[in-house]
């Protein structure tokens, strides 16, 4: 190895230490103090191995973004499939632990976005410039007395944006703001009192939090068991007065109840004992029309820019189950 190369390489390996050095310092376990955490931070930081952490900056970026610095500024190559490991593992964590907050530009950014991006915060920054000087352990308390503050009002600038939704019974709840979750509010809000009235809610599902609600003591008595890995519908409601279970999928991103999707949730509910309905839910005719050749017969479908219609496809009676 020339000198050079052998020069770069022990400033960047010492580099590494320090930012996993710090992350110890702001209380992370060893998880999130690895060797790809460390060079997670350095990324965020746009820190070369060069520079001073006095010049660290706190662009925003994206989880590929991050990636891509590791690889040309650091020479760590980490493969495609790796990127929801270092987003579940080590920024979600960071996010957790307030060093950096997610989507300062746009809080209400549905977590499906492709622009999703995270940003060392400003408090936390401060204290990395600090790193290796004398005033570093003073900014360093001051930082982690602040820390369940700053977490308070970053997460408000995010609660502030999630979707009111009136569930049926006038109960109020909220689904994290954007992608289809605006189309989960109309299921539930116009879709419900006009085809299911009297209906129990029973699951909701959220692009932020999966099972945003839950009733798996109701869902047991009726002989539903479902393994938390399971593909869930987005919306599932129980209609006592008919003994049916209406299973209710937004169609705006993730496709309608095709002939697959009908028999992945036929298997998942095969211990129900109430009759299953399948219902493709679209927001509008336009979207419905790029998926009416994928919709499974003995199905419905229903679009939000006409809430009081619904579509049969073909089957021995109208929104029903078929046994």
């Amino acid at each position: 190895m020339s000198e050079d190369r052998q020069s770069r390489f022990t400033r960047t390996s010492y580099k590494v230490q320090q930012a996993q050095h710090l992350l110890g310092l702001f209380g992370m376990d060893g998880e999130r103090a690895n060797e790809r955490s460390a060079l997670t931070l350095l990324a965020l930081l746009h820190l070369r191995p060069e520079h001073h952490w006095s010049e660290a900056s706190n662009p925003m970026l994206g989880t590929r973004a991050i990636m891509d610095w590791m690889r040309d500024v650091y020479g760590r190559h980490y493969a495609p499939n790796t990127r929801e490991t270092i987003r579940r593992f080590t920024l979600h964590q960071f996010a957790d632990a307030m060093l950096v907050v997610q989507n300062p530009d746009a809080p209400d950014r549905p977590v499906n976005s492709p622009k999703w991006n995270y940003q060392v915060t400003s408090e936390a920054l401060a204290v990395i410039h600090a790193y290796g000087t004398p005033a570093f352990d003073a900014h360093l308390r001051n930082y982690l007395a602040l820390v369940p503050g700053l977490r308070d009002r970053y997460a408000a600038a995010r609660d502030v944006n999630r979707i009111p939704v009136t569930m049926p019974g006038g109960v109020p709840f909220t689904l994290s703001p954007g992608g289809q979750n605006v189309l989960i509010k109309q299921m539930v809000e116009e879709f419900c009192p006009q085809f299911t009235p009297g209906g129990e809610v029973l699951y909701v599902g959220d692009a932020d939090a999966k099972w945003a609600l839950f009733e798996a003591e109701r869902l047991a008595e009726l002989g539903v068991t479902v393994d938390r890995h399971g593909p869930m519908p987005d919306l599932v409601v129980y209609l006592p007065d008919k003994d049916w279970l209406v299973l209710m999928e937004a169609a705006s991103s993730h496709g309608p109840v095709n002939s697959r999707r009908r028999a992945e949730l036929a298997a998942l509910f095969g211990g129900a004992a109430p009759g299953l309905v399948y219902v493709s839910c679209f927001p509008d005719r336009r979207e419905m029309r790029k998926y009416l050749h994928e919709v499974a017969w003995e199905t419905e479908a229903w679009c939000a820019d006409d809430p009081t219609h619904l579509i049969h496809f073909n089957g021995e009676r109208f929104l029903g189950p078929y046994q």
